[in-house]
């Protein structure tokens, strides 16, 4: 690398049974790829069957694992995210017609607790292919870029990409882009589209040395394979038969059912064309040509006349309505619909102890803001049980948060954790963009005071190099991602970029036509955004009235332990008396942040001022308002802060002589005492309820009694005036003598 930083690439040490396997290795960072191949396709397969899994080894790091067994579990969204990298770029490689299984495998076996290992998982799975037989039309590599105090630079570290605006990865051959994933700080198409340039140039390094090693190991011819039965007089059979029909469907501008009813019919028509002995037999080859029938009359069509499956021109967006507070109960929601896509997005708000904890392999800490996004089977119009969260639930809500995640305030500006909920209700194209627009408009209905809005556009292309005719579209269909050559995501302010996600399915797509996308993406995201404004322009001012309140306060470090207690005592009975949920954690410079998070202003003010007292030092010479704890014969002492209680003597209730403690004061009676003394040795505090009364005209101090009734602290007097010595008999007597030596 240009920095000086040196990638390796071993083979043929580790994982020698599979069909290729290599280490890479940067400082101590050490990843294990191994790719296996089924020999022959599945019976009735006809797309490529391809599984990558990453995984990162606690033991990489020396770390446990944590949870009851101490071992790795089910992959964490970290790990498939990743997996999607790599799948992605990988995946549009393999030829059209190899149909074998496919298992690439990815494992962090050393770690640099400074080094991102993510940014290598895609060298790693592209040279363990180069090392095998197995038909790839790679090699390929992904970086990690980012732009760092205004400098571009490949693979940062964790520190380095604290500071950084720009944070994408990038998956290359030596020829084309292949797939683009990250976050920015609103940064503008032109610096996006520097950085992706700037990665590639990197990457065509790394293929070059896996073009090498190629050679190196004797890998340069593939395994031949025969994974597709074909009849050419059959393919030609259904272009005769479907193209015009297909593009009369395609043209008719029909909603995504109707249209697809109608080709399902269609082919259905064909099939009765074919002899019944001989349907079953040729059905499957029947559904590849009609697909690509399919295909190439809407891609005709838009490149002809510019017309979509919807009617829509090539820059048009779909109808927009948006409406914010639906849902009553919930602190803040939105509903975004575009076209026949919908997103119900929900905000909730808590405490610190809601927030995501994360303990993985090199990252660990507390993330103040979520997303989550489901995706249920009804919302395309399926007809099955809905299981639970898949990989491509996780990719897609992992984009709508990285896209949010930049204008969501953390910190003071927002104590409170922020979880977002999409839930997609109805899609066709780009729920991960809808997404972000429901929930940009239901962060603001919270009266989360964001930075600015965000809205998120999907574009698409339709491309024919044999005749240099493409079309860019925005706001694509569904069908229109299926059966395009580009899904290019991107999200942000009116500023900037905020995050974008792309891949693209075919060779040779130039920057210029990338540029052009991007200008494109800009004018459709600006119109998506002036519609959703005209819902809700702004955060509302406060929060709804249901949503609990969170009060923060700072304590001086050493009294983190007098409020929480041992073993937590003392916090959980403030919680429990009054209702709330307290959490505390310490500052950088010691003192302790306490957040105080409860449903009404009473609760929370009740907390807090029993927090303050535990945590306020006593000034001798100020008035508090004390509750009598106990009593005793020689006086009273009375709590004047939570946990900080003082002797109120006999002598200083009041300017009477008070006989009998009881006759004055009882258990649970409140009073207000000054505080006259503080033992510097003991701490020990002397209250006193006289000093706040007016003293009485005329008073004369009362005559000292020759014995002391007693009193803390005090000795009882002799008849001589002299103390007795503490003990009786000749043990006192001899303890005295002891102290006159």
């Amino acid at each position: 690398m240009n920095d000086g930083r040196v990638i390796e690439i071993e083979t043929g040490k580790l994982a020698k049974q599979a069909d290729g396997s290599v280490v890479v290795k940067m400082g101590n960072t050490m990843l294990l790829a191994a790719v296996t191949c089924a020999k022959e396709a599945k019976e009735d397969v006809d797309f490529m069957p391809l599984q990558v899994d990453y995984k990162e080894k606690f033991a990489a790091a020396g770390r446990f694992p944590g949870g009851f067994n101490k071992r790795e579990g089910r992959p964490t969204d970290a790990e498939i995210l990743v997996a999607r990298l790599i799948d992605r770029a990988l995946r549009p490689l393999f030829p059209d017609d190899f149909h074998a299984e496919v298992y690439v495998t990815v494992n962090l076996i050393s770690a640099d607790k400074n080094t991102m290992p993510d940014a290598l998982a895609g060298l790693a799975a592209s040279a363990a292919l180069a090392v095998s037989d197995i038909p790839f039309g790679g090699p390929i590599s992904e970086v990690r870029v980012a732009r760092v105090d205004g400098q571009l630079m490949i693979n940062p570290t964790f520190s380095e990409l604290e500071r950084a605006d720009i944070d994408i990865m990038v998956g290359a051959t030596l020829d084309n882009i292949m797939m683009v994933e990250g976050e920015m700080k609103e940064v503008s198409e032109a610096d996006m589209l520097a950085a992706i340039k700037f990665a590639h140039e990197e990457i065509k390094k790394h293929c070059r040395v896996q073009m090498e090693l190629t050679e190196a190991v004797g890998k340069t011819v593939k395994r031949t394979y025969c994974h597709e039965e074909n009849d050419e007089e059959l393919r030609q059979a259904v272009r005769n038969f479907c193209y015009d029909r297909c593009y009369a469907i395609a043209k008719a501008g029909t909603s995504k059912h109707e249209r697809t009813d109608a080709f399902d019919a269609l082919k259905e028509e064909f099939m009765q064309t074919i002899p019944e002995e001989e349907r079953e037999s040729k059905e499957m080859m029947v559904s590849r040509y009609y697909h690509q029938v399919e295909k190439d009359a809407m891609r005709n069509m838009i490149l002809d006349e510019g017309i979509r499956l919807d009617g829509r021109t090539t820059t048009q967006i779909r109808p927009i309505w948006c409406e914010v507070d639906y849902l009553p109960g919930a602190h803040g929601s939105a509903i975004f619909t575009r076209g026949e896509t919908q997103s119900l997005s929900t905000v909730t708000l808590g405490t610190k102890l809601d927030m995501k904890e994360m303990d993985e392999v090199l990252v660990q800490g507390t993330e103040p803001f979520v997303l989550h996004y489901n995706f249920p089977p009804f919302s395309t119009g399926e007809a099955k049980a809905q299981r639970g969260i898949g990989r491509r639930e996780i990719g897609h809500g992992n984009l709508a948060f990285r896209a949010l995640k930049y204008v969501v305030p953390t910190g003071e500006e927002n104590p409170y954790a922020v979880r977002v909920v999409s839930d997609i209700l109805e899609s066709n194209g780009s729920s991960s963009m809808a997404t972000v627009c429901a929930g940009t408009l239901a962060l603001m209905d919270a009266g989360v005071q964001i930075k600015k809005p965000v809205s998120g556009i999907a574009m698409g292309l339709i491309s024919d190099s044999a005749n240099g005719r493409l079309a860019i579209l925005s706001d694509i269909l569904g069908d229109e991602d299926h059966l395009g050559d580009m899904d290019f995501k991107v999200a942000g302010t009116a500023d900037g970029i905020t995050a974008t996600q792309m891949d693209i399915k075919v060779d040779g797509l130039s920057y210029e036509v990338l540029e052009r996308a991007l200008e494109q993406a800009k004018q459709g995201r600006l119109h998506i955004m002036g519609e959703m404004l005209k819902c809700i322009s702004a955060p509302r001012p406060e929060f709804k009235p249901h949503v609990p309140r969170l009060v923060q306060l700072t304590i001086p470090g050493e009294f983190i332990g007098a409020v929480i207690g041992t073993g937590g005592k003392v916090i959980q009975e403030i919680q429990k008396v009054t209702g709330t949920t307290i959490t505390i954690t310490e500052n950088p410079d010691g003192t302790g942040a306490v957040d105080v998070f409860g449903e009404s202003k009473e609760a929370i003010d009740a907390a807090v001022n029993w927090v303050k007292g535990i945590a306020t030092v006593p000034e001798v010479g100020q008035t508090y308002k004390g509750k009598v704890v106990s009593i005793v014969e020689f006086g009273a002492f009375v709590e004047i802060l939570p946990g900080k209680e003082g002797l109120l003597h006999v002598s200083e209730i009041g300017w009477n002589r008070v006989e009998k403690v009881e006759d004055v004061l009882k258990i649970g009676d409140e009073i207000e005492v000054k505080l006259l003394e503080i033992d510097p040795k003991t701490g020990k505090m002397r209250l006193s309820h006289k000093a706040l009364m007016e003293k009485p005209e005329g008073y004369v101090e009362p005559e000292r009694k020759p014995r002391h009734e007693g009193g803390a602290g005090r000795r009882p007097m002799r008849k001589d005036g002299d103390r007795k010595p503490h003990g009786r008999g000749p043990k006192g007597e001899k303890n005295n003598e002891r102290n006159q030596d």
